[in-house]
Protein backbone atom coordinates (compact mmCIF):
# COMPACT_ATOMS: atom_id res chain seq x y z
CA UNK A 1 0.00 0.00 0.00
CA UNK A 2 2.79 2.41 0.93
CA UNK A 3 4.79 1.91 -2.27
CA UNK A 4 1.64 2.10 -4.40
CA UNK A 5 0.82 5.42 -2.72
CA UNK A 6 4.27 6.79 -3.57
CA UNK A 7 3.82 5.74 -7.21
CA UNK A 8 0.36 7.33 -7.23
CA UNK A 9 1.72 10.62 -5.83
CA UNK A 10 4.45 10.69 -8.49
CA UNK A 11 2.03 9.88 -11.35
CA UNK A 12 -0.58 12.32 -10.06
CA UNK A 13 2.02 15.10 -9.95
CA UNK A 14 3.08 14.26 -13.53
CA UNK A 15 -0.54 14.34 -14.71
CA UNK A 16 -1.79 17.49 -12.99
CA UNK A 17 1.27 19.72 -13.48
CA UNK A 18 0.35 20.48 -17.14
CA UNK A 19 -3.19 21.28 -15.97
CA UNK A 20 -1.83 23.65 -13.33
CA UNK A 21 0.30 25.25 -16.05
CA UNK A 22 -2.83 26.06 -18.07
CA UNK A 23 -4.59 27.33 -14.94
CA UNK A 24 -1.65 29.63 -14.15
CA UNK A 25 -1.95 31.35 -17.53
CA UNK A 26 -5.74 31.67 -17.16
CA UNK A 27 -5.64 33.32 -13.71
CA UNK A 28 -2.48 35.35 -14.39
CA UNK A 29 -0.10 33.53 -12.04
CA UNK A 30 2.90 34.17 -14.27
CA UNK A 31 6.48 35.33 -13.79
CA UNK A 32 7.57 38.31 -15.88
CA UNK A 33 11.25 38.50 -16.94
CA UNK A 34 13.34 41.36 -15.52
CA UNK A 35 16.99 42.28 -14.85
CA UNK A 36 17.14 40.15 -11.68
CA UNK A 37 15.82 36.97 -13.28
CA UNK A 38 17.45 34.43 -15.55
CA UNK A 39 14.49 33.47 -17.74
CA UNK A 40 13.67 35.57 -20.80
CA UNK A 41 9.99 34.80 -21.36
CA UNK A 42 6.74 34.80 -19.39
CA UNK A 43 6.53 31.63 -17.28
CA UNK A 44 3.64 30.08 -15.31
CA UNK A 45 4.58 29.91 -11.63
CA UNK A 46 1.92 27.89 -9.86
CA UNK A 47 3.63 24.49 -10.09
CA UNK A 48 3.86 24.09 -6.34
CA UNK A 49 0.11 23.55 -6.30
CA UNK A 50 0.63 20.25 -8.14
CA UNK A 51 3.16 19.17 -5.50
CA UNK A 52 0.77 20.08 -2.68
CA UNK A 53 -2.26 18.34 -4.23
CA UNK A 54 -0.23 15.17 -4.78
CA UNK A 55 1.13 15.34 -1.23
CA UNK A 56 -2.34 15.88 0.23
CA UNK A 57 -3.67 12.91 -1.73
CA UNK A 58 -0.90 10.74 -0.32
CA UNK A 59 -1.67 11.85 3.23
CA UNK A 60 -5.38 11.10 2.80
CA UNK A 61 -4.59 7.59 1.55
CA UNK A 62 -1.88 6.72 4.07
CA UNK A 63 -3.19 8.61 7.12
CA UNK A 64 0.09 8.10 9.04
CA UNK A 65 -0.45 8.14 12.79
CA UNK A 66 0.96 11.13 14.62
CA UNK A 67 -0.74 13.62 16.92
CA UNK A 68 0.92 16.50 15.04
CA UNK A 69 -0.43 15.55 11.59
CA UNK A 70 -3.62 17.70 11.65
CA UNK A 71 -1.56 20.72 12.74
CA UNK A 72 1.06 20.03 10.06
CA UNK A 73 -1.64 19.85 7.37
CA UNK A 74 -3.18 23.08 8.70
CA UNK A 75 0.22 24.77 8.54
CA UNK A 76 0.76 23.45 5.00
CA UNK A 77 -2.61 24.84 3.93
CA UNK A 78 -1.78 28.28 5.38
CA UNK A 79 1.66 28.36 3.74
CA UNK A 80 0.29 27.20 0.37
CA UNK A 81 -2.44 29.86 0.45
CA UNK A 82 0.23 32.45 1.26
CA UNK A 83 2.34 31.30 -1.68
CA UNK A 84 -0.69 31.16 -3.96
CA UNK A 85 -1.63 34.75 -3.16
CA UNK A 86 1.97 35.83 -3.74
CA UNK A 87 2.09 34.05 -7.10
CA UNK A 88 -1.11 35.85 -8.08
CA UNK A 89 -0.58 39.32 -6.60
CA UNK A 90 3.13 39.52 -5.59
CA UNK A 91 2.49 40.21 -1.91
CA UNK A 92 4.73 42.61 0.02
CA UNK A 93 7.37 40.79 2.07
CA UNK A 94 5.68 41.60 5.39
CA UNK A 95 2.44 39.87 4.37
CA UNK A 96 4.35 36.78 3.23
CA UNK A 97 6.13 36.77 6.59
CA UNK A 98 2.81 37.00 8.44
CA UNK A 99 1.56 33.94 6.55
CA UNK A 100 4.74 32.03 7.38
CA UNK A 101 4.47 32.95 11.06
CA UNK A 102 0.84 31.81 11.26
CA UNK A 103 1.74 28.52 9.56
CA UNK A 104 4.59 27.98 12.02
CA UNK A 105 2.47 28.92 15.05
CA UNK A 106 -0.23 26.44 14.00
CA UNK A 107 2.35 23.65 14.21
CA UNK A 108 3.85 24.96 17.44
CA UNK A 109 0.59 25.46 19.38
CA UNK A 110 -1.91 23.11 17.72
CA UNK A 111 0.63 20.36 17.05
CA UNK A 112 2.64 21.00 20.23
CA UNK A 113 5.86 20.87 18.24
CA UNK A 114 8.60 22.71 20.11
CA UNK A 115 12.30 22.26 20.73
CA UNK A 116 12.28 22.22 24.54
CA UNK A 117 15.92 21.35 25.23
CA UNK A 118 19.15 20.02 23.77
CA UNK A 119 21.46 17.57 25.54
CA UNK A 120 24.92 19.15 25.54
CA UNK A 121 27.93 17.10 24.36
CA UNK A 122 29.88 17.40 27.64
CA UNK A 123 26.96 16.72 29.95
CA UNK A 124 23.88 18.62 31.09
CA UNK A 125 21.05 20.14 29.10
CA UNK A 126 20.38 23.45 27.40
CA UNK A 127 16.81 24.21 28.43
CA UNK A 128 15.11 26.72 26.13
CA UNK A 129 12.24 27.47 28.50
CA UNK A 130 10.39 30.56 27.30
CA UNK A 131 12.66 30.67 24.25
CA UNK A 132 11.48 27.28 22.95
CA UNK A 133 8.64 28.88 20.99
CA UNK A 134 10.75 31.70 19.45
CA UNK A 135 13.53 29.22 18.63
CA UNK A 136 11.12 26.79 16.91
CA UNK A 137 9.41 29.67 15.11
CA UNK A 138 12.75 31.02 13.90
CA UNK A 139 13.79 27.58 12.62
CA UNK A 140 10.57 27.01 10.64
CA UNK A 141 10.42 30.51 9.15
CA UNK A 142 14.17 30.54 8.47
CA UNK A 143 14.23 27.23 6.57
CA UNK A 144 11.04 28.15 4.71
CA UNK A 145 12.71 31.31 3.42
CA UNK A 146 16.02 29.56 2.75
CA UNK A 147 14.38 27.21 0.26
CA UNK A 148 12.56 30.16 -1.26
CA UNK A 149 15.83 32.07 -1.74
CA UNK A 150 17.49 29.33 -3.79
CA UNK A 151 14.52 29.07 -6.15
CA UNK A 152 16.31 31.03 -8.84
CA UNK A 153 17.08 28.49 -11.59
CA UNK A 154 15.13 25.76 -13.36
CA UNK A 155 14.82 22.72 -11.11
CA UNK A 156 17.09 24.12 -8.42
CA UNK A 157 14.78 24.34 -5.40
CA UNK A 158 12.92 21.15 -6.36
CA UNK A 159 16.16 19.18 -6.77
CA UNK A 160 17.85 20.47 -3.62
CA UNK A 161 14.66 19.87 -1.64
CA UNK A 162 14.44 16.33 -3.03
CA UNK A 163 18.00 15.58 -1.92
CA UNK A 164 17.24 17.00 1.55
CA UNK A 165 14.06 14.89 1.76
CA UNK A 166 15.98 11.73 0.80
CA UNK A 167 18.59 12.42 3.48
CA UNK A 168 16.04 13.21 6.19
CA UNK A 169 14.02 10.10 5.29
CA UNK A 170 17.08 7.82 5.34
CA UNK A 171 18.27 9.10 8.73
CA UNK A 172 14.70 8.92 10.11
CA UNK A 173 14.44 5.31 8.89
CA UNK A 174 17.71 4.45 10.64
CA UNK A 175 16.36 6.03 13.82
CA UNK A 176 13.02 4.22 13.47
CA UNK A 177 10.89 7.34 12.93
CA UNK A 178 8.46 5.89 10.38
CA UNK A 179 6.12 8.90 10.40
CA UNK A 180 8.89 11.20 9.13
CA UNK A 181 9.86 8.54 6.56
CA UNK A 182 6.27 8.29 5.28
CA UNK A 183 5.67 12.04 5.01
CA UNK A 184 9.14 12.72 3.61
CA UNK A 185 8.84 10.13 0.84
CA UNK A 186 5.33 11.28 -0.12
CA UNK A 187 6.61 14.84 -0.52
CA UNK A 188 9.62 13.50 -2.43
CA UNK A 189 7.47 11.51 -4.88
CA UNK A 190 5.23 14.53 -5.46
CA UNK A 191 8.23 16.80 -6.03
CA UNK A 192 9.96 14.44 -8.46
CA UNK A 193 6.81 14.27 -10.59
CA UNK A 194 6.85 18.07 -10.85
CA UNK A 195 10.61 18.16 -11.47
CA UNK A 196 10.09 16.46 -14.86
CA UNK A 197 8.55 19.74 -16.05
CA UNK A 198 10.73 22.03 -13.96
CA UNK A 199 14.25 20.87 -14.88
CA UNK A 200 16.07 23.03 -17.45
CA UNK A 201 14.58 24.13 -19.75
CA UNK A 202 11.61 24.53 -17.41
CA UNK A 203 8.04 24.52 -18.68
CA UNK A 204 6.67 25.76 -15.36
CA UNK A 205 8.00 27.27 -12.11
CA UNK A 206 6.95 26.08 -8.66
CA UNK A 207 6.52 29.70 -7.57
CA UNK A 208 6.21 30.70 -3.93
CA UNK A 209 3.38 28.17 -3.66
CA UNK A 210 5.93 25.39 -4.05
CA UNK A 211 9.04 26.98 -2.53
CA UNK A 212 7.27 28.00 0.68
CA UNK A 213 5.51 24.64 0.96
CA UNK A 214 8.72 22.64 0.49
CA UNK A 215 10.65 24.87 2.90
CA UNK A 216 7.89 24.60 5.49
CA UNK A 217 7.43 20.83 5.32
CA UNK A 218 11.20 20.20 5.33
CA UNK A 219 11.65 22.43 8.38
CA UNK A 220 8.86 20.62 10.22
CA UNK A 221 10.11 17.15 9.26
CA UNK A 222 13.62 17.99 10.43
CA UNK A 223 12.22 19.10 13.81
CA UNK A 224 10.08 15.97 14.11
CA UNK A 225 13.06 13.81 13.33
CA UNK A 226 15.69 15.45 15.49
CA UNK A 227 14.10 17.51 18.30
CA UNK A 228 14.97 17.09 21.98
CA UNK A 229 18.13 15.14 21.22
CA UNK A 230 21.84 15.68 21.62
CA UNK A 231 23.54 18.82 20.40
CA UNK A 232 25.43 16.75 17.83
CA UNK A 233 22.24 15.18 16.48
CA UNK A 234 20.56 18.59 16.24
CA UNK A 235 23.30 19.68 13.85
CA UNK A 236 22.18 16.99 11.37
CA UNK A 237 19.26 18.96 9.83
CA UNK A 238 21.52 22.02 9.58
CA UNK A 239 24.00 19.98 7.52
CA UNK A 240 21.21 18.38 5.46
CA UNK A 241 20.03 21.86 4.48
CA UNK A 242 23.58 23.14 4.08
CA UNK A 243 23.07 24.62 0.60
CA UNK A 244 20.05 26.86 1.33
CA UNK A 245 21.22 27.72 4.86
CA UNK A 246 24.76 28.69 3.83
CA UNK A 247 23.45 30.68 0.85
CA UNK A 248 21.10 32.56 3.19
CA UNK A 249 23.83 33.22 5.78
CA UNK A 250 26.26 34.50 3.15
CA UNK A 251 23.51 36.69 1.69
CA UNK A 252 23.07 38.29 5.13
CA UNK A 253 26.84 38.74 5.55
CA UNK A 254 27.09 40.17 2.04
CA UNK A 255 24.43 42.77 2.75
CA UNK A 256 26.14 43.73 6.04
CA UNK A 257 29.55 44.05 4.33
CA UNK A 258 28.02 46.11 1.52
CA UNK A 259 25.93 48.12 4.04
CA UNK A 260 22.65 47.24 2.34
CA UNK A 261 19.27 46.41 3.93
CA UNK A 262 18.85 42.70 4.71
CA UNK A 263 15.74 42.61 2.52
CA UNK A 264 17.51 44.17 -0.48
CA UNK A 265 17.43 41.88 -3.57
CA UNK A 266 20.64 41.14 -5.44
CA UNK A 267 22.18 38.82 -8.04
CA UNK A 268 24.95 37.37 -5.89
CA UNK A 269 23.35 34.18 -4.61
CA UNK A 270 25.19 30.91 -5.16
CA UNK A 271 23.59 30.19 -8.52
CA UNK A 272 24.27 33.75 -9.72
CA UNK A 273 27.95 33.41 -8.79
CA UNK A 274 28.33 30.11 -10.65
CA UNK A 275 26.65 31.55 -13.73
CA UNK A 276 28.94 34.59 -13.57
CA UNK A 277 32.02 32.36 -13.45
CA UNK A 278 30.95 30.83 -16.76
CA UNK A 279 28.97 27.69 -15.98
CA UNK A 280 25.85 27.08 -18.04
CA UNK A 281 22.37 27.04 -16.55
CA UNK A 282 22.22 23.24 -16.49
CA UNK A 283 25.81 22.90 -15.20
CA UNK A 284 25.12 25.33 -12.36
CA UNK A 285 22.06 23.36 -11.25
CA UNK A 286 23.94 20.05 -11.40
CA UNK A 287 26.87 21.52 -9.41
CA UNK A 288 24.50 22.65 -6.67
CA UNK A 289 22.79 19.24 -6.75
CA UNK A 290 26.22 17.67 -6.18
CA UNK A 291 26.87 20.06 -3.30
CA UNK A 292 23.50 19.21 -1.74
CA UNK A 293 24.30 15.50 -2.11
CA UNK A 294 27.68 16.04 -0.40
CA UNK A 295 25.95 17.81 2.48
CA UNK A 296 23.51 14.88 2.69
CA UNK A 297 26.41 12.41 2.80
CA UNK A 298 28.13 14.50 5.48
CA UNK A 299 24.90 14.46 7.51
CA UNK A 300 24.61 10.68 7.18
CA UNK A 301 28.22 10.15 8.30
CA UNK A 302 27.69 12.72 11.05
CA UNK A 303 24.73 10.74 12.44
CA UNK A 304 27.08 7.81 13.16
CA UNK A 305 30.08 9.83 14.37
CA UNK A 306 31.30 9.97 17.96
CA UNK A 307 31.67 13.32 19.71
CA UNK A 308 35.21 14.28 18.68
CA UNK A 309 34.76 12.89 15.19
CA UNK A 310 31.59 14.93 14.80
CA UNK A 311 33.32 18.10 15.99
CA UNK A 312 36.16 17.49 13.52
CA UNK A 313 33.64 17.02 10.71
CA UNK A 314 31.98 20.33 11.62
CA UNK A 315 35.32 22.18 11.50
CA UNK A 316 36.28 20.62 8.15
CA UNK A 317 32.84 21.35 6.69
CA UNK A 318 32.88 24.99 7.82
CA UNK A 319 36.34 25.52 6.32
CA UNK A 320 35.28 23.95 3.01
CA UNK A 321 32.14 26.12 2.89
CA UNK A 322 34.13 29.30 3.55
CA UNK A 323 36.79 28.42 0.96
CA UNK A 324 34.16 27.68 -1.66
CA UNK A 325 32.20 30.86 -0.84
CA UNK A 326 35.32 33.01 -1.18
CA UNK A 327 36.46 31.30 -4.39
CA UNK A 328 33.15 31.96 -6.20
CA UNK A 329 32.65 35.45 -4.72
CA UNK A 330 29.59 34.59 -2.65
CA UNK A 331 30.34 37.29 -0.08
CA UNK A 332 31.95 39.74 -2.48
CA UNK A 333 34.51 39.84 -5.27
CA UNK A 334 37.23 41.21 -2.98
CA UNK A 335 36.28 39.45 0.25
CA UNK A 336 38.81 36.58 0.61
CA UNK A 337 40.21 36.58 4.19
CA UNK A 338 40.73 32.80 4.45
CA UNK A 339 42.19 32.49 0.95
CA UNK A 340 44.56 35.38 1.65
CA UNK A 341 45.63 33.76 4.91
CA UNK A 342 46.36 30.44 3.17
CA UNK A 343 48.27 32.15 0.38
CA UNK A 344 50.24 34.19 2.91
CA UNK A 345 51.06 31.02 4.81
CA UNK A 346 52.12 29.08 1.72
CA UNK A 347 54.20 31.82 0.04
CA UNK A 348 56.92 32.04 2.76
CA UNK A 349 57.08 28.25 2.82
CA UNK A 350 57.66 28.27 -0.96
CA UNK A 351 60.39 30.94 -0.67
CA UNK A 352 62.22 28.97 2.05
CA UNK A 353 62.66 26.13 -0.37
Amino acid sequence: MFYLTLILCFVLSVIITPLIKKLAFVIGATDQPNQRKVHQSIMPRLGGLAIFISFLTGMIILQPENHSLPAILLGCLIIVLTGLLDDLYELPAKYKLIGQVFAALSVIFVGNLQVMFINLPFGGQLQFGLFSIPFTLLWIVGITNAINLIDGLDGLAAGVSSIALITISVIAFIQGNLFVVAVGLVVLASTLGFLIYNFHPAKIFMGDTGALFLGFIISVLSLLGFKNVTFISFIIPVIVLGVPISDTIFAIIRRIVEKKPLSAPDKSHLHHCLLRIGYSHRQTVLIIYAMAACFGLFALIFSFAKLWGALLLIIVLLLLIELFAESVGLIGKDFHPLLKFIRGFLEPAGKNR
